[in-house]
């Protein structure tokens, strides 16, 4: 591989490690909640089978893709997902949780047993495996093709940088999820830029799309065009900045949120 080549494709492999860590912390810190109503031992159990179900999913969703990632409708349904994900859960934050605390709501949830705790838990991780593997197949797609051979439809160093993203995901939500949370509470608007760069990429996947040859809306070559590279990047930086200094920084981190 030539040298701006792997340039290229480690500067989308750090953007995707930061992007999993901000999403796996997320992530973690939901579990984390979901299972807090358990004695010890079993919240322990329930976390280990969660992040078992996260390695199983994220595995079969990168597989699943890998052979599918061409089609256009698959790609126009991943945007259509991400962009999903990512107002649903800032509209949430922003208006539901708004609206409940000028209500002055308080829910009581009837707290579920072990093994419907562990339940919730894998469907949590398929929602959380879709999630990561599509933001990082949208980042990964409009790579130069690398000349490492296919894996599925798939190109095999696309394929590497996407694998690596979901491990390392997965490494982060078991031993630094804490230190990811922490953050995301001292700086709360990291969390609401995360999702906003999920939608982001959603949009860098809808572009993708429309570039398709069976589509044509755009140009075939504008998603691998330099101007656009340049300004989906620029807006990217812009976001997480903007969600790094607009935050009101807080100095502690519930315990009960901490992830176990």
């Amino acid at each position: 591989m030539e040298l701006s080549l792997i340039l290229e494709y480690g500067w989308v492999l750090l953007l995707l490690v930061a992007l999993e860590g901000l999403l796996a912390a997320d992530n973690a810190l939901v579990l984390a909640i979901m299972v807090k109503h358990l004695p010890e031992e079993q919240r322990k159990k329930a976390l280990f089978y969660g992040l078992a179900g996260a390695f199983v999913f994220r595995f079969g969703s990168l597989f699943a893709i890998s052979y599918l990632v061409d089609v256009w409708q698959v790609q126009a349904i991943g945007a259509l997902y991400l962009l999903f994900i990512a107002a649903n859960h800032i509209l949430r934050k922003f208006l539901v949780k708004k609206g409940e605390e000028e209500a002055g709501v308080t829910k009581e949830k009837k707290q579920s047993g072990f093994w419907l705790t562990v339940f919730k838990v894998e469907l949590a991780d398929i929602a959380f495996a879709v999630d990561s593997i599509l933001a990082a197949v949208a980042l990964a797609v409009a790579l130069p093709d690398s000349g490492l051979g296919h894996i599925g439809g798939l190109d095999g160093g696309k394929f590497f940088v996407i694998f690596a993203g979901g491990m390392i995901g997965l490494i982060i939500m078991r031993f630094a999820a804490n230190l990811f949370v922490d953050l995301l509470h001292r700086r709360p608007g990291l969390e609401v830029a995360a999702f906003g760069i999920v939608g982001w990429v959603g949009v860098k996947l809808a572009v993708y799309t429309m570039s398709h040859p069976a589509l044509a809306i755009l140009p075939e070559g504008f998603a691998k065009s330099t101007e656009w590279k340049v300004t989906f990047y620029v807006v990217l930086i812009g976001i997480a900045l903007a969600g790094w200094f607009l935050s009101k920084e807080k100095q502690e981190v519930p315990a009960e949120e901490k992830a176990s």
